[in-house]
């Protein structure tokens, strides 16, 4: 299995590895308790070596990536970048994807896991297009660095934020090496990823953790992700789930023109809503794997895709993230699931209970 860029300096701190998203990576360096709290509250550095970049390039490279996914990007300003879907004629997700406007290039990024398949469906659809598709993951890796006190952190080590705005990415000079810092999109949670060659990579990762950075691995991310409600590839979206159902409004615009698979998007808006959608719950009751069944009053009403365990002020959350029939959740119904109760939740989770 692939081992990222950082593999042997994480094992050197005390990493302990395993596979995330395709690749091999550090699951958590100490108490991923305490993990989870610097990503809320304090500050934490993790590999984002389990993501992919890929280029796109030549003359019709944003009509075309513009007719591939659900997002405008034929409007991205410069060192802008914005979240998509990637669907089959049938409306069906097939993957999801940031994309940056790097100027003379596109620069997406996905995760490793999806990077086979992306690429066959890219060279499928070009056709007569003056189109590049190159994949860089082998050469531009990057670290994500969040919490209150990430930009305290990173001015520490000598990397400044430009004062960026979210889904906005700076080149810089640092050290004598070249590296860029985007900001991410949450309003909630201060975050940036560092991208950076594998060569220097390390020497990125060890600045930060000297600045005062906890280096935190993929158990906390996931109980964190989860915590947020951010939907995961292959875990809570698959291939036949709709745009609409996944209630990530922010990866669709439906004044940018036709795409693959818009002619499904554009009926189900127009229509009204989907019939099911994506959720949170707490749970109460026995721990369940992923992919149970939720019912109310005997029928089945939906499933469960994430699941884990979150600290609270008050102890740990069972806490699930997964699909629910609309007309299930707006008439309050008991939702179950074999071995306890599933009682929708807003997202974000709250810390507070």
């Amino acid at each position: 299995m692939y081992k990222t860029a950082l593999y042997d300096t994480l094992a050197a701190r005390g990493g302990r590895m395993g596979e995330y998203a395709g690749v091999e990576t550090a699951s958590a360096f100490n108490n991923v308790v305490s993990e989870f709290r610097e990503l809320n509250s304090g500050c934490a550095v993790y590999d984002l070596g389990w993501r992919a970049k890929v280029v796109i390039s030549g003359e019709d490279r944003i009509r075309w990536l513009n007719g591939m996914v659900t997002n405008n990007v034929k409007d991205l300003p410069a060192n802008r970048g914005n979240y998509s879907f990637v669907l089959n004629p049938q409306g069906r997700i097939l993957g999801d994807l940031y994309t940056y406007n790097r100027g003379d290039y596109l620069l997406i990024d996905t995760e490793r896991s999806q990077l086979e398949s992306l690429l066959k469906l890219f060279e499928h659809y070009i056709i007569m297009d003056d189109v590049e598709v190159s994949d860089k993951t082998d050469s531009l890796t990057a670290v994500g660095i969040q919490g209150p006190r990430a930009t305290e952190v990173l001015q520490r080590a000598g990397i400044d934020d430009p004062g960026l705005e979210r889904m906005q990415v700076a080149d810089l000079t640092w050290n004598g090496v070249g590296l860029s810092l985007a900001r991410m999109a949450s309003p909630e949670f201060p975050m940036y990823e560092v991208w950076a060659s594998p060569a220097n990579i390390a020497q990125v990762w060890n600045s930060l953790v000297q600045a005062g950075a906890t280096p935190v691995g993929t158990e906390a991310l996931e109980k964190f992700r989860i915590m947020i409600g951010f939907p995961k590839y292959g875990t809570d979206i698959r291939d036949r789930d709709l745009p609409q159902e996944t209630d990530q409004a922010h990866a669709l615009n439906f004044t940018k023109g036709c795409y693959v698979g818009q002619e499904i998007v554009e009926r189900i808006r127009s229509r009204g809503n989907v019939h099911r959608k994506f959720h949170g719950f707490v749970l109460e009751g026995e721990l369940p794997g992923r992919g149970v069944k939720l019912e109310a009053d005997g029928k089945e009403v939906g499933e469960l895709t994430s699941i884990n365990r979150i600290p609270t002020s008050n102890g740990d959350r069972s806490v699930a993230l997964g699909y629910i029939r609309r007309e299930a959740l707006e008439r309050g119904a008991k939702i179950t699931y074999p071995g306890g109760e599933a009682k929708p939740s807003e997202i974000p989770f709250s810390l507070a209970s």
